[in-house]
């Protein structure tokens, strides 16, 4: 078991530094920057009208009513719910930790900068998906960045094999990540949690060099995820329906104690933030290598890099379930996007930090994180450092909550990859598959499933950029339509979607109001 392991290690650190090269990171933040700019900063300049048709309408009838009685519509509540669901997962408690013990408290900063830009780019990917989707033959909606690739890059003149080599690379991409940062990463911090909380001073007998505590919390997250996850789509959002609002309060508010308990440090926690962010940080044995390299290599790398793995803005996951909304308008589901990354990565994230930050884990004069710190469970012993030994097992119920909802989530994305290439019986076996390889995670080593999950991350988000990029005179058009019409009360056409017959059939209703 360990040589093999050790094998995968090797091949992952190969493609690892490829999917995650400097090339790949200026791609991802230039897309988000190039999004903000045609949009004409729109996160910003109607920060207003996008709180106001999301959060602001979370009460709304419309907000909650499915569309139609077909078992893939879910109401656009639920696709928030469900998305979230994959986003706020181990990426906000245990990836945040990881970012500032490797990338110093400056990771942060980078981690606000990629959300910051992200909103958009995520904006941009829910407009495409909703612009391009389509039934199945189940009459269900799909969509995702394979059909915008497809049928939007592959429409370009010179483009149409490009669109479809890029689609399935981004299908294939997708199908594999579904199984690192959907599967094995959540698990694994799942199982390491739980041990730290309740397994401490126990002592299992081991089967294959693990313990059997692995392999029993493998198999009961197995069974109870099989009952969820065959249950398609609408078990699924059900379940985030219920648990995502609940579990992302009860953190917060857990969060804010921590905070009024260290409210004389918050300045001090801001200030260490924004220093390391273009300072880099000291570390044993001196500081090798340039000063540029020191602070792209810590904390601008860690903090996208766990950016991304947070808010998944820039990766095209996301817009597989957003395309089951009810939604008629593609940028009210844009605008979900947008807060979608506002909530995972400004709200969640952020708090998570100044927990670690506050814990005493970190030097905050120096950026260097105290010797023996295990990222893994910082953040329970940060919450254990106010609340006592209860406060660890509640981040130990918030790790498993928050993962396991990330599985449910993922599942779906992973299934309508499969169902691209294989149709709508391969999603099928894809679950069951999905759901066996659970128990993968709680086995295996902390470091190879985080990194295994980078990768996946790295390799899926490349063609989904290329893809966003080449279609921003589309976002720019249908965006302007909507500004026009919406904001600035033009009684013109809609622009809703690719197809002529869902164009002709939703366009009277928009005009009437329903969105």
């Amino acid at each position: 078991m360990d040589n093999f392991l050790e094998s995968v290690a090797k091949v992952n650190d190969v493609v690892n530094g490829y999917a995650w090269g400097w090339p790949a990171l200026i791609m991802l933040l230039g897309t988000g920057l190039i999004c903000t700019i045609i949009t004409k900063c729109f996160q910003v300049s109607h920060l207003t009208h996008w709180w106001r048709k999301t959060i602001g309408s979370v009460f709304s009838k419309d907000t909650h009513k499915k569309l139609g009685k077909h078992s893939g519509s879910v109401s656009q509540f639920q696709a928030l719910c469900t998305a979230l669901a994959a986003t706020i997962g181990t990426g906000n408690i245990a990836g945040v930790a990881a970012a500032i013990c490797v990338g110093g408290p400056g990771a942060v900063f980078w981690m606000w900068v990629a959300a910051f830009l992200g909103m958009m780019t995520n904006f941009s990917e829910n407009i495409l998906g909703i612009y391009f989707r389509r039934k199945n033959e189940n009459g269900e909606w799909s969509g995702g960045a394979m059909y915008y690739l497809r049928d939007g890059l592959g429409g370009y003149k010179g483009m149409k094999h490009v669109g479809k080599v890029l689609a399935v690379i981004f299908a294939v991409f997708a199908i594999l990540a579904s199984f690192g940062i959907g599967n094995m990463g959540q698990i694994n911090k799942i199982t390491l949690n739980i041990e730290s909380a309740f397994f401490t001073n126990v002592t299992a007998p081991t089967f294959l060099d693990v313990s059997i505590v692995n392999w029993i919390i493998g198999i009961v997250l197995m069974i109870i995820g099989g009952f969820i996850i065959l249950g398609g789509l609408q078990r699924i959002a059900s379940f985030a329906e219920k648990v995502v609002p609940f579990m992302a309060v009860v953190y917060v508010v857990g969060a804010l104690i921590i905070m009024c308990c260290h409210i004389t440090m918050l300045g001090e926690i801001f200030a260490a933030i924004f220093k390391f962010a273009f300072t880099p940080v000291a570390v044993a044995g001196g500081v090798s290598g340039s000063v540029i390299k020191m602070i792209l290599d810590g904390p601008i790398k860690n903090g996208c890099k766990r950016g991304v793995f947070s808010n998944e803005a820039g990766l095209g996951s996301s817009v597989m379930v957003h395309s089951n909304s009810n939604v008629k308008e593609p940028v009210k589901q844009g605008l979900w996007g947008i807060f979608e990354v506002f909530a995972d990565t400004i709200v969640v994230c952020t708090m998570t930090a100044i927990v670690v930050l506050s814990s005493g884990a970190i030097d905050l004069a120096t950026g260097v994180t105290n010797a023996g710190t295990d990222d893994a469970t910082l953040v329970a012993k940060a919450f254990g450092n106010i609340f006592g030994k209860p406060g660890e097992w509640f981040i130990a119920v918030a790790v498993l909550l928050f993962a396991f909802t990330t599985v449910m989530g993922w599942s779906h994305y992973g299934s309508k990859a499969v169902e691209y290439l294989f149709g709508v019986k391969g999603g099928k076996v894809y679950r069951v598959i999905f759901v066996l390889m659970m128990i993968s995670g709680a086995i295996m080593t902390s470091t190879l499933a985080w990194d295994i999950s980078d990768t996946f991350n790295g390799l899926m988000m490349l063609p989904n950029l290329i893809g966003v990029l080449a279609m921003t005179p589309l976002v720019i058009k249908i965006t302007r339509n909507y500004v026009d019409r919406k904001i600035n009360g033009k009684d013109i056409e809609p622009i809703l979607s690719y197809d002529p017959a869902i164009q002709a059939e939703y366009a009277p209703l928009v005009k009437q109001g329903e969105e």
